[in-house]
């Protein structure tokens, strides 16, 4: 019989529980994590190293089984297929917070994987499932230096304030104007994750602080609890694949000195090269491969130069820090706050709604904005409810963009991660879809790279947004900031790191906004952790930064251009009564479709009566404008309407006076006057202005060109009236003034 061992405890008015013993009991290390109705099983594996591995293939996976919340899968084929968005989203939320937490040289198979079991709809498994890994990995015998908790935290606004809560609901993040996802351990936060609806600094730390404490914190305590009770706090560390100290001591003894010369050289492809030629010559002068050697003096000769590489990569990263540290020399030769050099232009594309082109020094991205309509949205299906997303922004990132010849592909990980977060950060400054009703969609393509695409992606895209006319609320820009740090302890941070700087740094502190606060932050962290002191100085840093790139762009683009682009489509909004949606539509769609093929402009209808009429021609837009309003128009006695002739008769004429709706207009109504036969005053296919005079309880109109006429001629002797008064007050003032 399977033992099951559990904790739990009240996180956020809600119950959180671990539990393990009965589940996938051949795993490594199996827990069930539920909160509320919601549930993950997540597992994690240790095995064995693959022979010739260089680095740590810890493989993370998250998968949401449509059945967990009582959906088939969609498609033709009712079996879930490759990760979706979310899910790769989630998957990279898993690795970033415990990668970094493994011994250096620690290879051995670590695989996570993660199920969504059950899903109540409100309760969102993606930082559940986060948790859960941690979980997972402490009950098995891996040198994993956890635990960690993942916690999302939002604001919401009531009665006593802005108020802060741990693990909001779906329903609360309608109202909410921050989504955080957080990550920490014993000695503080490792990942952080931010979309926001621009929350200054203070709001933001606010948030940290309190998911720390009110979340972070007890899920640590829960993991520690359920190890003690399962027994399972024996660690192996294994073989770790680090050089000996041998051939450590001496390649800086040959390299060291001229790496140090090699790592000041500023630009990119000079450093690379000189970096490459030192290592090959390094190798093949000291840790060649002999010829015609036994098999097993191959074999050690093979080893010792695969740790003289590795040897080399640690100098390189060791070098790099201590010329920052030690000497203030960053790889390019700039100080460490100095922002690389701008370069911006929009409306770099003729036919594109929107574009623009920013360079940041040796990074650029091309991006293009193309403005929809309501058919253009991206319908989002899964265990949340189902929702249209009305703005995107697709990331790409070629193999030329640094240099080299890769294989060409869909967009990975990498690509995904990074274009939400440059879509995150630019959600929170797009205008309200009551004010703008357009379907957006961005498209950063990364044609050069050192460092900071994303952010690139956040400025260009602003840009474009800009160029396109999408009235934004402020202008949005990001900047990365590094951390470096030495074997005392001695810490400095830099501002607008390039690639190198990420690869060999402590941290890569992404943060966007605008002048009044933050939309998007993701924190990359390798150090241990950042305590809260840190945090609020690094947002001070980031803030400095990202007013000086605001006000450069703002220099080239102060603003959303005041007229859409001409090849963007017009829209406009009409609110009908919702009981006449029908009537527009028409039996199988005909009246609808008529109008559609008259005017070629495209509707579209909501179930709440806003109808969106989209045309790149104004002019067939406000034709579609006016038949739509005629047909969902309430007819009134005294309206005036041009209609077409459908059909004649003895007594007189059925004009159509909206599609759909016809009037009939009596002979003796035709004219002012005796009209003896109806094909004298009009016939069939004819336009006729008409005036109703008349609507039965049956709904049936009575027409009326005659009521029209007398119209026009009460009109015109009113006018006449007016000039004759006019004319004798202009004689009297005359005779006045005489």
């Amino acid at each position: 019989m399977s033992t099951k061992i559990f904790v739990e405890r009240e996180i956020g008015n809600r119950t959180l529980r671990f539990e393990t013993g009965q589940v996938a009991k051949q795993a490594s290390g199996a827990v069930i994590a539920s909160y509320a109705d919601s549930v993950v099983m997540c597992t994690a594996m240790r095995s064995d190293p693959r022979p010739g591995l260089d680095f740590f293939p810890l493989q993370c996976d998250y998968r949401e089984r449509t059945s967990a919340g009582g959906k088939f899968p969609g498609g033709f084929r009712k079996r879930e297929g490759a990760p979706n968005e979310k899910e790769i989203l989630t998957m990279r939320l898993m690795d970033r917070p415990i990668r970094p937490l493994f011994p250096d040289g620690y290879i051995d198979e670590c695989q996570i994987q993660a199920w969504v079991m059950s899903h109540d709809g409100e309760n969102d498994t993606d930082v559940l499932a986060c948790s859960a890994a941690s979980m997972a990995l402490c009950l098995t015998d891996s040198p994993f230096e956890g635990p960690v908790a993942t916690v999302r935290i939002g604001r919401i606004v009531t009665d006593d304030g802005e108020t802060y809560v741990i693990n909001p609901t779906h329903t609360q993040m309608q109202y909410s104007d921050l989504d955080l996802v957080l990550s920490g351990h014993s000695d503080g936060i490792n990942m952080i994750e931010i979309g926001a609806a621009q929350v200054d600094e203070a709001g933001v730390m606010g948030a940290i602080k309190f998911g720390y404490e009110e979340g972070i914190k007890p899920i640590l305590e829960m993991q520690l609890e359920l190890m003690e009770k399962a027994g399972k706090s024996e660690k192996r560390v294994g073989d770790l694949s680090l050089p000996s100290d041998e051939v450590a001591s001496k390649v800086k003894e040959l390299v060291e000195a001229k790496m140090l010369e090699a790592r000041r050289i500023k630009g990119k492809a000079e450093r690379s090269d000189a970096i490459g030629e030192l290592r090959n010559s390094m190798i093949e002068e000291n840790f060649s491969i002999p010829e015609g050697c036994s098999y097993s003096d191959h074999t050690a000769a093979e080893k010792q130069q695969r740790e003289a590489k590795e040897a080399f990569r640690k100098l390189e990263k060791k070098c790099t820090r201590k010329l920052i540290v030690e000497e203030s020399i960053r790889a390019d030769g700039r100080a460490m706050n100095q922002i690389r050099d701008l370069e911006m232009e929009p409306k770099i594309f003729p036919r594109t709604h929107g574009s623009a082109f920013f360079q940041r020094g040796e990074t650029q991205s091309l991006v293009t904005c193309t403005l929809g309509t309501g058919r253009d949205e991206q319908i989002v299906d899964g265990l949340m409810p189902e929702y249209a997303k009305k703005f995107y922004l697709h990331y790409n990132f070629p193999p030329f963009c640094v240099g080299e010849a890769g294989r060409i592909m869909g967009p990975g990980r990498r690509e995904i991660g990074h274009g939400a977060l440059a879509e995150r950060s630019l959600l929170g400054i797009l205008p309200e879809v009551d004010d703008f009703p357009y379907t957006i969609r961005l498209v950063s393509d990364i044609t050069e790279s050192n460092g900071s695409s994303s952010m690139a992606s956040v400025c260009g895209g602003c840009l474009a947004l800009m160029d396109a006319g999408v009235p934004i609320q402020n202008t949005c820009a990001g900047i990365s900031v590094g951390r470096f740090s030495n074997d005392e302890g001695k810490i400095v941070r830099v501002m607008d790191i390039i690639g190198e700087e990420d690869f060999f740094g402590d941290m890569d502190f992404k943060v966007c906004g605008t002048k009044t606060g933050i939309t998007g932050v993701q924190l990359d962290l390798k150090a241990r952790g950042l305590w809260f002191d840190e945090l609020e100085v690094i947002f001070e840093e980031a803030k400095v930064g990202r007013l000086n790139i605001i006000d450069q762009m703002e220099a080239v683009l102060d603003g959303p251009r005041e007229e859409l682009s001409e090849h963007a489509p017009r829209m406009l909004t009409i609110p009908i009564d919702p009981e006449k949606i029908g009537k527009l539509i028409g039996p199988g769609g005909k009246t609808i479709r008529a109008i559609t093929e008259q005017t070629g402009a495209k509707i579209d209808i909501n179930d709440d009566g806003i109808v969106f009429i989209s045309s790149v021609n104004l002019d067939a837009a406000l034709a579609a404008k006016a038949a739509v309003e005629a047909i969902a128009a309430e007819i009134k006695v005294g309206s005036v309407f041009e209609g077409k002739v459908v059909s004649t008769r003895d007594f007189g004429a059925f004009i159509e006076i909206a599609p759909g709706t016809d009037g009939m207009c009596h002979i003796s109504e035709l004219a002012d006057g005796f009209v003896d036969k109806v094909e004298n005053i009009c016939k069939v296919g004819d336009m006729i202005k008409v005036k109703v005079i008349n609507v039965d309880d049956t709904g049936r109109i009575k027409l009326s060109v005659k009521a029209l006429l007398k119209d026009a001629e009460k009109d015109s002797a009113k006018d006449g009236d007016d000039s004759s008064e006019e004319s004798a007050s202009e004689s009297e003032k005359e005779t006045v003034e005489s």
